[in-house]
């Protein structure tokens, strides 16, 4: 189980996490990525921004 940094809502990984895994906050929406297995522990996923071809 993991807390979402956003709303503190608690949030279960559906199966085995794996860090790098994007899960969704079902109170807020918002996107959480798994960043340590034990304890598991996520963040607020980064937005992907555009590089305009760059």
């Amino acid at each position: 189980m993991v807390t979402c940094p956003e709303c503190e809502n608690s949030v279960v990984p559906a199966g085995t996490p794996v860090i790098g895994e994007i899960m969704e906050c079902g109170e807020c929406a918002s996107e959480l990525e798994i960043l340590t297995l034990d304890p598991v522990r996520a963040a607020l996923a980064p937005e992907i921004e555009e590089d305009w071809g760059e």
